[in-house]
């Protein structure tokens, strides 16, 4: 089990602001690290970005080799790359926590991590400087770089008994693919290309892997 990225957005604004994060890119090779965290820190944005207050919910997106959806495939065709799950939650504060893990973390265990983080993250920092930060990693919680670190261990989020005790009230909505939390009428041609948070490496590789992607993906 891998947890791959931990984060805190603002989602009043659009789009969303990146207030805080970590990373634990070690699963990949160095010269491809940055263009995965530019598309974890876009793929974050954009699923924090239409997650309602109080609303959780988990994207899943297939590995090279199976068919998934364009914006992942695309990039990951060229690497050997993981299923991976996008969790979020979003509290009625204007806050939402995203965590980016492989299939096999526990969607509640994840969600139980998110919740235990935001309540953290809003005890310390008052709403009104969470509001004023009007760019990415304007605010600073350390408290996440301990919490990537420990949570690599879902165990560590809870016993197994409270998250099975909360799993009746905890509702998530999954999702199969990041198509289907965009909305009507967005393409994600168009949400690579407006994107800041992508660098022009990135892009062309997310280019080049949406031509090759458009020969090899298995139905």
């Amino acid at each position: 089990m891998k947890l791959y990225f931990l984060g805190v957005f603002n989602i009043t604004k659009s789009p969303a602001i990146k207030l805080c994060a970590e990373e634990d890119l070690s699963s990949w090779g160095r010269w491809t690290q940055g263009t995965y965290h530019d598309f974890m820190v876009m793929i974050s944005k954009t699923v924090a970005e239409r997650t309602k207050p109080g609303q959780r919910q988990s994207v899943e997106e297939k590995g090279k080799g199976m068919r998934m959806s364009p914006l992942f495939s695309r990039m990951w065709s060229l690497t050997i790359a993981p299923d991976v799950m996008i969790h979020c939650y979003a509290r009625s504060e204007g806050v939402a926590g995203v965590m980016i893990t492989d299939a096999d973390y526990p969607a509640m265990a994840a969600h139980r991590v998110l919740g235990q983080m935001l309540d953290k993250f809003l005890s310390e920092k008052p709403l009104k400087e969470i509001m004023a930060a009007t760019q990415d990693d304007q605010i600073s919680f350390p408290q996440l770089k301990e919490d990537i670190k420990t949570y690599q261990n879902p165990k560590e989020a809870d016993s197994i008994a409270r998250i099975q005790a909360e799993l009746d009230e905890t509702k998530v909505v999954l999702h199969k693919a990041i198509e289907n939390v965009l909305q009507r009428g967005e393409k994600l041609d168009d949400l690579v290309n407006k994107s800041n948070d992508l660098s022009m490496t990135s892009r062309a590789f997310y280019k080049q892997a949406k031509k090759q992607n458009s020969c090899c993906v298995l139905m």
